[in-house]
């Protein structure tokens, strides 16, 4: 089977399949205005997975409703530009956004409990979402729903479509999300946080249906989450965000075995271990995340790292760019490259 004239001119580009270029995402409000993203950019082609991290807070899922145009209209001032498949979905209209969405682009929800409406069945629901991009009776949906509940693993969908939200568990609201997102085939997959509040059999389960079904589907996959474990099962790249910004990005090696930056090692040291004994207490990040209306000057990172010391107070005055340190792997940090190799091989690595 041959690829689409469209697709072969924008592979001799060497565009990517989804492009987001300097995204800022502002908020107005009364105490002044919030910039939850403030110029971020990656690129994302189909068949490979994104992890984007960071503390709540951090702009991961305001990026993501700002890719799928779901911030309210008035309420955001959005900048920059986000291409799907070379369409601009920023200038792009309220309608020409609605049309991809689903069809060509679907979200899971972090809450599958209040992201679907209680009112309708689950199959309902799913039946809604597929007509809405492909002109077929109500019986022909239904069946299609029915094979997607059983495909992402329901017992007994025929019965269960016709069930409510609450009448699932939480493992099982959320494979009805992913069936209702998949509904369409979507070339683009963002999972915010899929497996929040999920037992950890249950996790692996849907990490497993998530990987499963993108090969499928070949579709390009972005995992928000705050959990670097969840990302290291699925992510072939990883953005790390911080106050808006990205601070670091790499692949999932780069970024767990190089990482650059002291808030990237804040977040491994963090986590816990259950592949060998640790020798020391899990080391919590100082502080609280900034406020994104009074966004420290500078690094926003300053006040919270322990190295900034060691910059020559360039953190306080100075806001760092992504730089590349080698083979895309990129960081936002004043620290010389010799500190960064120095701290992370003789004071981090060995403690995690």
């Amino acid at each position: 089977m041959t690829e689409p004239q469209d697709t072969v001119q924008r592979i001799e580009r060497g565009e990517a399949f989804l492009d987001v270029r300097d995204l800022k995402v502002h908020f107005p409000t009364d105490d002044g205005v919030v910039k939850s993203v403030d110029g971020l950019s990656f690129k994302l082609e189909r068949g490979k997975t994104l992890g984007i991290v960071g503390e709540s807070g951090s702009g991961k899922s305001v990026t993501s409703l700002s890719i799928m145009g779901l911030h309210k209209a008035g309420t955001a001032k959005i900048s920059g530009e986000v291409f799907l498949d070379g369409q601009d979905l920023v200038s792009s209209s309220a309608e020409e956004v609605r049309l991809l969405r689903g069809k060509r682009m679907a979200m899971i929800f972090q809450d599958p409990l209040s992201a679907m409406h209680p009112f309708y069945t689950v199959g309902r629901q799913i039946v809604e979402a597929y007509r809405v991009h492909n002109h077929v009776t109500k019986a022909v949906a239904r069946k299609h729903a029915i094979d997607m509940l059983d495909r992402v693993g329901i017992p007994q969908p025929d019965k269960r479509v016709d069930a409510y939200p609450h009448q699932f568990s939480g493992g099982m609201r959320q494979r009805a999300m992913i069936a209702m997102a998949l509904s369409c085939d979507p070339d683009l997959l963002i999972a915010d946080e899929p497996t929040t509040a999920l037992d950890v059999t249950v996790q692996a389960q849907i990490l497993d249906l998530i990987r499963d079904l993108q090969r499928e589907f070949n579709s390009a996959v972005i995992i928000i989450t705050h959990d670097l474990g969840v990302v290291a099962e699925l992510a072939d790249d990883i953005q790390v965000m911080y106050a808006g910004r990205a601070i670091e990005y790499g692949t999932a090696d780069d970024i767990f075995e190089r990482p650059q930056h002291p808030y990237t090692w804040g977040l491994l040291g963090s986590m816990p271990r259950i592949d060998r004994e640790r020798t020391e207490r899990l080391i919590p990040i100082k502080g609280s995340p900034p406020s994104l209306i009074n966004v420290p000057t500078g690094c926003a990172f300053n006040p919270r790292c322990n190295y900034s010391q060691l910059n020559g107070g360039a953190s306080e005055t100075d806001r760092p760019e992504l730089l590349d340190v080698g083979a895309g792997h990129q960081v936002a940090c004043h620290l010389s490259g010799a500190d960064r190799e120095r701290i992370w091989t003789e004071e981090i690595k060995p403690k995690l």
